[in-house]
């Protein structure tokens, strides 16, 4: 017996299985539709649609009304967003270093990457600030935006040297300053600015090399011409401290002379050359013969 697929009941059959194949489909809907999960280091805001009210959740299950309220995630846990000139390093696939114009006109290519967060009591903040959008969303736009922003104005009250070396810190804590403020108005904290390298154009650089070993070679003359000085000065304290102690010497012997000449008699000199003496008078004398005073002589052998 033939079946015909156009009798009424065999439609009402193929009906019947629709219906129920579609009551199915949108009670998975609904189901799969009534919970999300926040991820753990994030924190959930669910919104209601029709009441507008706005509340958080922890990381975990969420239970919402499917079609009527929904759940937006954001970070609690620290979260890197960073711009490099390497493409594998960075949050884009290009080079998406900062360009910062310095006080001169000058400009370079400046790594850069900003570690923040948001909290549970503000995340709600979030949501509002930025209308549900999700962190990778807000990333893309406001905080790509603030982070160039806030760079390149201070940036450009530096010199060119003080951006890439003697006040490098310094550009480092202005932003990470600035920047905190910008977006704690939005519901974030920042928690760390981190300067990357700094990529100058070819010719800038080789300016740059030639000014460096230009001072490098005044800095070693200098230190030369100190060196120089400074022998010179330990010559001249070398010959000075000689010259005092030669005229110490010759001040001590003086003095010592003038105490001997002081001290000497007739009688000392007399008996220096009794004692000094042999007894035996000279057989061949060319002046006159020495005088000795005998009482002198005989005074001392009695004593």
């Amino acid at each position: 017996m033939s079946i015909n697929p156009n009798s009424p009941e065999v439609i009402a059959k193929l009906t019947s299985k629709a219906g129920v194949g579609v009551i199915a489909f949108f009670l998975l809907i609904g189901i799969l539709s009534s919970y999300s999960i926040i991820s753990p280091g994030n924190t959930g805001v669910v919104f209601n649609m029709w009441t507008g009210s706005l509340r958080t959740a922890s990381q975990g299950i969420v239970w919402r009304m499917p079609w009527i309220t929904r759940v937006q995630s954001y970070p609690t846990a620290l979260r890197t967003y960073t711009m490099v000139k390497r493409s594998s390093e960075g949050s884009s696939v290009e080079d998406d270093s900062i360009d910062l114009p310095t006080r001169e006109g000058q400009h370079i290519r400046q790594d850069i990457s900003v570690t923040y967060n948001t909290s549970e009591e503000q995340a709600a903040q979030v949501f509002r600030s930025f209308r549900g959008a999700d962190v990778e969303e807000i990333e893309s736009t406001f905080i790509r935006r603030t982070i160039i922003t806030v760079a390149q104005n201070i940036a450009g009250q530096m010199s060119l040297s003080e951006v890439i070396s003697s006040k490098r810190s310094d550009l480092q804590d202005a932003v990470q300053k600035m920047l905190e403020v910008e977006l704690q108005k939005m519901g974030f904290h920042l928690d760390k600015v981190n300067l990357g390298a700094s990529h100058l154009p070819p010719s800038l650089e080789t300016q740059m090399q030639q000014k460096m070993a230009a001072q490098q070679e005044a800095q070693q003359a200098e230190y030369e011409l100190q060196k120089q000085e400074m022998l010179a000065k330990a010559a001249v304290a070398k010959a000075e401290g000689e010259g005092q102690a030669v005229l110490a010497r010759a001040t001590k012997e003086a003095e010592a002379n003038k105490l001997l000449q002081s001290t000497l008699t007739p009688s000392i000199i007399q008996n220096k050359a009794i004692e000094k003496w042999n007894g035996v008078l000279p057989q061949v004398t060319s002046g006159a013969t020495p005088i000795l005073d005998m009482r002198a002589l005989g005074s001392s052998e009695s004593r």
